[in-house]
């Protein structure tokens, strides 16, 4: 009988978990050059058994991770670089976050989500998926750098599909880093900016904006109290899909109190399809994290209008999906 395709999926977490520990110790950044190492030096460097990291790395070798160059000698791949830490594309905490003991543990007990609609998260951690990362520095640092990660890689299809330029003072809410907002600002040099987030979300702000510093206001806070007055444009990028209706609602009507006549809210979201095909795979895949880590979803154009509608807003635009991205920029304003 032929091999049935599902076989792949079903045996794919060994593979997750194999870039996984990879990134979690360091094996990427064990590799201080270009020359190749054998698995007793790598072992050295990260503090490992040394056989059962050459184990790992002939499976890090089928991933295109490495490449074995003689029984014992390991050569970083191009991809693999990308597991470094300092690496200007790097996923590494991306791969750390999803890949992690949590995010484990929450997909571990979809089921449970699936028969009582109770998304994983709290009941298995015991907190909220933002509690929880407020409360561990380290876990809070992997999910910034792992947002920042994602962040820069599709800030240029941002940028370059909204005319940024026509405003005086850009808001990003929830925007971490300020990676977004950095990238916009420079774009635009005659803009300023408001980076809004909880304290925990900042912590890192410095280093993005460090060029762009004397346009940028960092203002911590919770956009379930208020957010900042006075704004041209309310930036909220991958925030929406976090949150269950009343929540996201919740988030919209704060913006709608501290938007002047003239304001926009863009919300920057992947937008699901109303039928869903093979390549819909990676929005589905994300809706199903939201299902079980934070409540949220991702939302059909009809789903994003009714939220904004229910808010006070109303569809000016729609560009998407952007450039070698899934995202869409929905342009909203102030209802009639």
């Amino acid at each position: 009988m032929p091999r049935s395709p599902l076989m792949e999926p079903a045996f794919g977490f060994m593979n997750a978990q194999i870039v996984h520990v990879a990134a979690e110790l360091g094996v990427a950044d064990a590799f201080t050059d270009d020359r190749p190492r054998s698995s007793a030096e790598l072992a050295e460097a990260t503090g490992t058994h040394a056989p059962s990291l050459y184990r790992l790395l002939r499976g890090l070798a089928g991933l295109g991770v490495v490449e074995q160059k003689e029984p014992d000698l390991f050569a970083l791949t191009e991809e693999g670089r990308r597991l470094r830490a300092d690496a200007p594309d790097s996923i590494r905490s991306l791969i750390r976050l999803f890949c992690g003991p949590d995010v484990w543990r929450t997909w571990g007990d979809m089921a449970e989500t699936v028969r009582t609609g109770e998304y994983a998260w709290e009941r298995v951690t015991g907190r909220t998926p933002f509690e929880f990362f407020a409360s561990d520095a380290e876990m809070s640092e992997t999910f910034n750098r792992a947002m920042a990660e994602h962040t820069r890689d599709v800030a240029p299809a941002v940028v370059g599909a909204h005319d940024f330029g026509a405003y005086g003072t850009v808001a990003d809410l929830g925007g971490g880093d300020g990676t977004l907002l950095a990238a916009i600002l420079r774009a635009h040099p005659g803009l300023n900016g408001v980076l809004f987030d909880l304290p925990a979300g900042l912590a890192d702000a410095s280093g993005p904006l460090a060029d762009v510093a004397d346009r940028a206001e960092i203002v911590p806070g919770d956009f379930f109290e208020a957010v900042p007055k006075g704004a041209d444009a309310y930036v909220l990028k991958s925030v929406i899909h976090d949150w269950p209706d009343e929540k996201a609602a919740e988030i919209l009507r704060n913006c709608r109190a501290a938007m002047g006549p003239d304001a926009r809210v863009l919300l920057l979201e992947q937008v699901m399809p109303e039928m869903v095909a093979p390549e819909s795979a990676g929005i589905v895949r994300n809706d199903l994290n939201m299902l079980v880590a934070t409540g949220g979803r991702e939302r059909t154009e009809a789903e994003f209008r009714e939220l904004l509608d229910g808010a006070g807003l109303t569809v000016v635009s729609q560009t998407g999906p952007l450039a070698e991205t899934a995202y869409h920029v929905i342009e909203a304003r102030i209802a009639d």
